[in-house]
């Protein structure tokens, strides 16, 4: 991280690890790069590594994951359930237009919206990770733009 300096190196770690943390994701990881103190690229950067480490392995292992929580944590079956519904009505609307469906879905800056709902959609759809991980990354990154201009606005971008 040479093109950070040390004090930036901080902010840029803290960007990322609040952008990996669901709901928040680079929506809330953005403005907290900002409001660390870093410059606009640093602080999309940052949040889009962020938003994209959790993706292989939630489409990978959520399945296992609830499976595993429904055997040796009952109480939690009804958040599982939620979450299991949650994925299966995302997927819907993400089912009509495959990759791309996801890519739009992704990108949308709403709650809601996100990486971590669409692994989830790919997951419960069965998308190969080849195939979703690249969808996913483009709307992530059309995600990130569309924050860094509604937190930083377009003169700032230029």
């Amino acid at each position: 991280m040479q093109w950070l300096t040390d004090t930036m190196a901080g902010e840029f770690t803290l960007t990322v690890l609040v952008s990996m943390i669901p709901v928040v994701e680079l929506r809330g990881g953005i403005p907290f790069g900002a409001a660390a103190g870093l410059p606009v690229w640093a602080a999309c950067i940052a949040a889009v590594i962020g938003n994209l480490i959790p993706v292989p392995f939630i489409i990978v292992y959520i399945r296992r994951i609830f499976q595993w929580m429904r055997e040796k944590m009952p109480r939690l079956n009804r958040m599982v359930d939620a979450l299991e519904r949650k994925a299966h009505l995302k997927g819907q609307k993400v089912s009509k237009y495959k990759y791309l469906g996801l890519a739009i879905f992704v990108a949308i800056p709403l709650p809601g919206t996100g990486a971590w709902t669409g692994s989830l959609a790919a997951a419960f759809l069965d998308m190969p990770l080849r195939r979703a991980i690249p969808s996913i990354v483009a709307g992530v990154v059309v995600a990130g733009l569309a924050i860094s201009i509604l937190t930083f606005g377009i003169a700032n971008l230029i």
